[in-house]
């Protein structure tokens, strides 16, 4: 019996092939559609459906939410608004939390499609997230530039209190940091993404290639391998519990650090 793991280089290969963008229409330097700004596309439909079907179950049950759906969704809406908008945002909290409420559930929506098997993430795209995480940067230095004015904003980001020159370095260290911002948001949702699909991926190609000798004749060496990829097949699936999780937890994370930023950037200097 052939060794199965002898396959699984040549099989990681064809699976990290398959993360790479491919134009589904057009071209990829055009208006070309890949296969992630296609699932992205059916994540947002997806959304759009729950919002309106929660939102029509909502007013025919009245004041009180009946039902998993409606009691599900709600649950979400409120943890958006009392954790990330009214914990952190305090008396504002009303002007942010559809962007807010918007961006947690865009990024939820892509991260938990692409756990489907067969699907891909929208954010399992660095072009996405990056994308995503432009939106927000934009949006909270917009609201500092609001709160503060131009000239005002860009002043805060030195320290008050602290004279010349610490603070024209501390100025430049923080100038820095905020443009960083925006590549960390970035890079940290996809590679968390693009991680939990390869590992995913992998355990799966170990499972079927430790299954396949016993299709091809029944013979002790084939039923221990068929053992081994039960074993394989369970790891897989508590990992595919896990990246349910993680699908939530980055897109909580992500939401957050932008309530975060929002704060600080509308934060009165002290």
């Amino acid at each position: 019996m052939v060794n199965p793991l002898e396959k699984l280089s040549e099989e990681i290969d064809e699976l990290l092939g398959g993360f790479e963008s491919t134009a589904m229409h057009g071209d990829l330097y055009g208006a070309g559609i890949t296969q992630y700004t296609f699932w992205m596309f059916v994540a947002v439909i997806l959304m759009l459906v729950v919002v309106f079907v929660f939102k029509k179950k909502q007013r025919a049950h009245g004041l009180v939410p009946k039902g998993r759906f409606v009691n599900g969704v709600e649950f979400l809406v409120e943890y958006c608004r009392d954790d990330m908008c009214k914990g952190l945002l305090g008396d504002s909290w009303r002007r942010h939390f559809p962007f807010i409420a918007s961006l947690f559930f865009f990024i939820l929506f892509n991260n938990l499609v692409g756990v489907i098997p067969g699907c891909k993430p929208g954010t399992g795209c660095i072009g996405t997230t990056a994308a995503v995480a432009l939106v927000s940067f934009i949006y909270f230095i917009v609201m500092g530039v609001k709160a503060k004015g131009p000239i005002g904003y860009i002043k805060s980001l030195a320290p008050a209190g602290v004279s010349f020159p610490m603070n024209a370095l501390v100025w430049c260290i923080e100038l820095l940091s905020t443009f960083l911002r925006l590549v960390t948001l970035a890079v940290r949702l996809f590679c968390n993404l693009f991680a939990g699909h390869v590992v995913m991926g992998a355990f799966a190609i170990l499972a079927s290639l430790f299954f396949v000798p016993l299709l091809q004749g029944i013979s002790v060496q084939a039923i221990g391998a068929a053992g081994a990829s039960v074993f394989w097949l369970a790891i897989l699936l508590v990992i595919y519990a896990v990246e349910i999780m993680v699908a939530a937890i980055q897109a909580y994370v992500f939401t957050l650090l932008t309530a975060v930023y929002v704060q600080l950037a509308e934060a009165e200097e002290h």
